[in-house]
């Protein structure tokens, strides 16, 4: 399936050229949009052919271009097929989306030629199978999501947020581009396949992983390398960020995995504690950061950094299982991250677009402005409400079913045999936890403030609902967050390849199992039965409702709402100051974790006694990535540069002199290498 894929990626670039063509011209949204959803279904078919039919990886196609007498090698197997359906599927539903929302770009032809361009990179990237091939496509994704966000350049903090991008994006791949360094060797053979027969030292495989958790885990969103993230997928249009969200930062743990557990060779038990406690601190972190947030696209950018974060905690298990030979528990780690990414482009890619169909029809994504869209977006609010409840962990959900695997995988830790993986695993689980109920809290807040309630805007009282496309998209996205959450033995079993390819085991076989039981370990251990339960829910709700209606009251009842005990003096009962703000909602948790960790603090301006002004309550918070890492490295590469600086004015001899002793010292490296 790779020359499949190799053609489509041919395809997309040329709708990019249609798009540099047709951009200004309303055909050119139909050709680019309709073009990159054809292409993408078409990629999607085939790497679900690959997967699903367990086809053998096949011998790579090299194409006659990159470095010479080596060119650019891409191969499919079970890893790079099984990101391929995130990616394209992704990019698939981003497209039918875009076909309605992106008839209201003011302007197209700043996305049009970009867009396409973006999803040939992300796929190259995922079949590339040389270090060259894969560093330029992973330069391609960059610059190109790059362009996207710069899309609406106009706005301050939209360059802002592409400068930042740009920098981080740059720094991730510097450290790939050690990374690959160190796997090639001496011998500076850069094919894939050529790096997994090659033997390391012990150091090599530690610098290995360090430097592809840096350069994989910026574009991710690991903290503290995530401060770029909830900039720059905010300032794009929704769609994109729904790309950017949902489906290039697989493209990064792809990347993570590939080198990881695929190149850099045996792990060390270690790594795993490493990755585990990045892991675990991103996703409470993360979410505590959305809790803070009123701003509806960056409260979902802050989601993704928790998500991804759960998603290490799994990866971070794996190889501390894989380090100690208990392979079963390693791929049932494995196999549950793989699933968490999935349900993650699932989910999110839906919320993207319900925060786009909502700053259409309101103009705004401040929550503080929204209120009572149910009423006005009818259709829209179901997939985002099925969205919320997935991302919440709610069963019988998808993002319930990954999160239980992930804590069932924790639940064998205490078969390590070392004592520090003995005692951080637990505690990993219960930031998991903690994480999994921050999650609750902030998609409570975000769909009950935007949703429910009462218009607090006028935009918001007369909002509309949203194109057909774009609702079909969102609806497309949360039937199979339905589907997945009922049927995740399908989901673990079209996995199970890449475990058994990486790991050399696999989750027992979920198919057959009555009541599409899943059984991850032993069934005297744990199960999980997502269609009871589903019947369980559905039956519970219809009697309640049904008992509601036969011995319920049926006197209808009106009274002023409560005023917030303000009846004399305060707004009238009923007025929209008495529903609650999203910072009022946020208030205990802001409080008892945010005042520590943001050192978040509530300014109160209460007027003097005997003023009738009103009293105005302010957040202040700061991110500690910022102060701790960026703005002293900030500080310190400006002072080199001032120092730097001197070298300009120099004389001619100097100049020469320092070319000398620079040659000089790379003739001595070269002879120490050799």
């Amino acid at each position: 399936m790779t020359p499949v894929i190799l053609v489509c990626a041919l395809a997309w670039l040329v709708l990019g050229g249609a798009g540099v063509a047709l951009g200004r011209r309303p055909i050119g949204r139909v050709v680019v949009y309709g073009g990159s959803l054809g292409v993408a279904l078409v990629a999607l078919v085939a790497s679900v052919a690959q997967l699903g039919l367990g086809l053998a990886p096949e011998t790579a196609v090299v194409l006659p271009i990159g470095l010479p007498r080596l060119g650019m090698h891409f191969s499919m197997d079970a890893l790079a097929a099984a990101f391929l359906i995130i990616v394209d599927l992704g990019a698939a539903a981003a497209s039918l989306f875009g076909l309605g929302y992106g008839r209201h770009e003011h302007e197209p032809w700043r996305i049009l030629p970009f867009y396409p361009v973006f999803l040939a990179a992300m796929n190259l990237v995922v079949i590339a199978a040389d270090a060259y091939g894969f560093l330029l496509c992973w330069e391609v994704m960059s610059l190109a999501s790059w362009a996207l966000v710069m899309a609406h350049h106009t706005e301050a903090e939209t360059r802002r947020a592409g400068i930042i991008y740009l920098l981080m994006a740059s720094a991730g791949t510097l450290a790939l581009l050690l990374c690959f360094g160190l796997l090639a060797g001496a011998a500076g053979n850069y094919s894939f396949a050529a790096m997994q027969s090659m033997h390391r030292a012990s150091w090599t495989g530690a610098a290995v992983m360090i430097l592809a958790l840096l350069g994989a885990g910026s574009k991710a969103g690991l903290v503290p390398l995530h401060v770029w993230l909830p900039r720059a997928h905010p300032a794009a249009p929704s769609h994109v960020s729904a790309l950017m969200s949902g489906v290039m930062t697989k493209v990064a743990i792809y990347a993570f995995i590939r080198i990881v557990f695929d190149l850099a060779g045996p792990a060390a038990w270690w790594w795993g504690l490493v990755v585990l406690l990045v892991g675990g601190v991103t996703a409470v972190l993360g979410v505590l950061y959305a809790l803070m947030e009123d701003d509806i696209k960056t409260i979902l950018a802050y989601s993704t950094i928790e998500n991804v974060g759960l998603i290490f905690v799994g990866l971070g298990l794996a190889l501390a299982f894989k380090a100690d030979g208990m392979m079963v528990a390693a791929a049932l780690a494995l196999a549950a991250a793989l699933f968490h990414a999935m349900n993650h482009m699932l989910f999110k890619s839906t919320l993207f677009f319900g925060a786009g169909a909502i700053q259409h029809a309101t103009g705004t994504r401040d929550l503080g402005q929204l209120g009572g869209l149910i009423h006005r977006m009818k259709i829209s609010a179901v997939p985002m409400l099925i969205a919320a409840m997935a991302i919440a962990a709610l069963p019988p959900l998808n993002g319930f079913a990954s999160e239980w695997l992930l804590l069932q995988a924790i639940l064998l830790s205490p078969a390590l045999p070392q004592f520090g993986l003995k005692l951080a695993v637990p505690a990993i689980g219960a930031l998991v936890a903690l994480a999994a109920a921050f999650a609750s809290a902030c998609f409570v807040r975000l769909f009950g403030i935007a949703y429910l309630g009462r218009a607090r805007s006028a935009r918001a009282a007369t909002a509309q609902e949203t194109d057909a496309l774009s609702r079909a998209a969102m609806i497309g996205l949360a039937a199979l967050c339905v589907a997945a959450g009922l049927l995740p033995g399908l989901v673990i079993d079209l996995f199970a390849p890449v475990t058994h390819e990486l790991l050399g085991a696999r989750v027992p076989t979920q198919a057959g199992l009555s009541w599409l039981t899943i059984i991850p370990v032993r069934a005297s251990q744990s199960s999980y039965d997502p269609l009871l339960i589903a019947m369980f829910i559905a039956i519970s709700a219809g009697a309640a409702a049904l008992a509601l209606r036969r011995f319920g009251s049926r006197i209808t009842r009106r009274a002023p709402a409560w005023g917030c005990g303000y009846q004399e003096f305060g707004p009238p009962s009923g007025t929209l100051v008495t529903q609650y703000s999203p910072s009022g909602f946020a208030q205990p948790i802001r409080r008892v974790f945010a005042a520590v960790v943001f050192r978040a603090r509530d300014d109160v301006v209460m007027p003097p006694p005997g003023e009738m002004t009103p009293a105005r309550l302010g957040l202040r918070w700061t991110d500690p990535a910022w102060g701790v890492i960026y703005t002293p490295l900030v500080g310190g590469i400006g002072w080199i540069a001032d120092r730097a600086n001197r070298l300009q004015f120099l004389t001619i001899r100097r100049y020469l002199a320092f070319v000398f002793m620079a040659l000089v010292a790379l003739l001595a490296w070269i002879a120490l290498w050799g």
